[in-house]
């Protein structure tokens, strides 16, 4: 085989095949953002010469990939000792060296990189910059964010706008941001040449202030009437502000005017933000708007577990992560920080993470998540919620109608609080606690078959922790 056509027919099959095998290892979401714009440049004395469009994503896939490519290549080569990846943006012929490609740092490389690394953004420097722990592949999907997270990804994929705007409004710390900033890794990976900027709805106000200062308007309006994708965090903050709200719903309109993506979220839904114009509200209501609900325990379970595992931590107990999950009920953001503390307390000391440590350390967090629960709380809620008298909670009726929503309130009670079961059942009319334990895996298993109570329960436990 020492023909050239024929020696580089064999290395694009490698390259093939190789790729092949990293999409169905990592999954294609991941793939498409990080791995698909890679291609082969050359292969010359065992060394793989891949090239990216952008800095940043050289980056990534050095930190993310290398060794698993090094391995996949030299099982389809066993000459292929060296895989290097190298910066080779979009550009004009001239523009290029006689190699076609630039190496990574080197005097040619084009200036439409900012000085931290990420595409495009001296350009367009009105956008803040992004989180690259915030992707996809780091988003944990549950019940209460499914709808989020695949109108997220509709967007990350599409081609065409699917829907104008797409709205995601939640609590703090539920993932909002983490989403808007997937949208925009996954855009920059699948399509490069677009302009995407994401920027909080503070500063897109002060951005506006500072033009209209230094007369700059017109420069201002350019800027954002010119993205592909403009992404408004927060857009609860302009409330109350009657120019900047002005503006917005200019370069909203002229946006949607040329078909371009907007993603905005908020702290409420479009129809519920005071102080907001009724004709914007109207607008932001406009395409798909999507709830991000309070996490439940499976989910936050589900966070931690992934948390653990990014941090190299896998070896922490299940039942600690178990017990952070049903005690950190606030938001995902001090879910993570106990982990983070919890983990940082036994690498410093050299300890072994254990749930007395773990109360230990958390002694503040979870003193604070008690407060914000009590059983009166929930016995008030539920008894509110199925209609029936609160003194019914502590009576000794079976009737259904009364036996049920006490178990229910048994069942919160133990998730949502730190109270011990025979606690529990002392503030339920004086029972034991293998009632209370009764009660727990009654309404475990009828959640399973009983949808319309599961969703008593989860509509219950969002108000309670809101």
């Amino acid at each position: 085989m020492n023909n050239p056509s024929e020696m580089s027919q064999e290395f694009e099959s490698q390259w093939s095949r190789v790729r092949a095998r990293l999409k169905s290892e990592v999954g294609e979401a991941a793939f498409n953002s990080w791995l698909k714009p890679l291609s082969l440049l050359r292969m010359r004395d065992g060394e793989v010469v891949l090239a990216v469009p952008t800095r940043f994503m050289r980056d990534w896939v050095v930190s993310h990939y290398s060794d698993r490519l090094r391995s996949l290549w030299s099982d389809e080569n066993p000459s292929a000792h060296t895989v290097n990846v190298l910066v080779n943006p979009p550009a004009k012929p001239s523009a290029r060296s006689a190699g076609g490609s630039e190496e990574v740092g080197g005097s040619s490389e084009r200036n439409d990189q900012a000085g931290d690394g990420r595409p495009g953004e001296r350009e367009f420097d009105i956008g803040a910059p992004l989180d690259p722990r915030f992707t996809f592949e780091n988003f944990v999907v549950g019940r209460p964010n499914e709808l989020a997270f695949a109108a997220a990804q509709r967007v990350g994929n599409a081609a065409a706008v699917p829907f104008n705007p797409l709205f995601l409004y939640g609590g703090v710390g539920l993932g909002k941001t983490h989403l808007m900033h997937s949208i925009a890794w996954h855009i920059r990976g699948m399509f490069p040449d677009r302009k995407v900027v994401y920027l909080s709805a503070e500063k897109f106000m002060y951005q506006f202030i500072r033009a209209l200062r230094f007369k700059n308007v017109m420069a201002f309006k350019q800027q954002f009437r010119s993205v592909d994708i403009l992404m408004i965090d927060d857009v609860q903050f302009i409330a109350g502000k009657d120019t900047t709200q002005e503006e917005f719903f200019h370069t909203f309109n002229a946006l949607v005017d040329q078909n371009r993506q907007i993603v905005i979220s908020g702290d409420r839904s479009p129809s519920d933000l005071d102080g907001i114009e009724e004709r914007m509200r109207s607008r932001l209501g406009w395409g798909l708007v999507a709830d991000i609900h309070a996490t439940d325990y499976e989910l936050r379970l589900g966070i931690l577990q992934s948390k653990a595992e990014h941090a190299g931590a896998k070896d922490v107990p299940i039942r600690i992560l178990e017990f952070l999950a049903h005690r950190i009920t606030s938001n995902v953001r001090e879910l993570e920080g106990a982990l983070n503390r919890v983990l940082a307390y036994s690498n410093l000391v050299g300890r072994p993470v254990t749930l007395e440590t773990t109360q230990d350390v958390l002694r503040d967090l979870l003193r604070a998540n008690d407060r914000r629960v009590t059983i009166e709380d929930i016995q008030k809620r539920v008894a509110e919620h199925f209609n029936i008298r609160l003194a019914d909670m502590y009576s000794a009726r079976r009737a259904r109608a009364v036996a049920r929503p006490r178990q229910v309130a048994m069942y919160l009670a133990k998730q949502l609080t730190s109270r011990a079961l025979p606690e529990c059942g002392r503030n339920s009319g004086g029972r034991d606690h293998t009632t209370v334990m009764h009660a727990v895996r009654k309404i475990d298993e009828l959640k399973q078959s009983d949808s319309a109570l599961s969703e008593d329960i989860d509509l219950l436990r969002r108000m309670l922790e809101a």
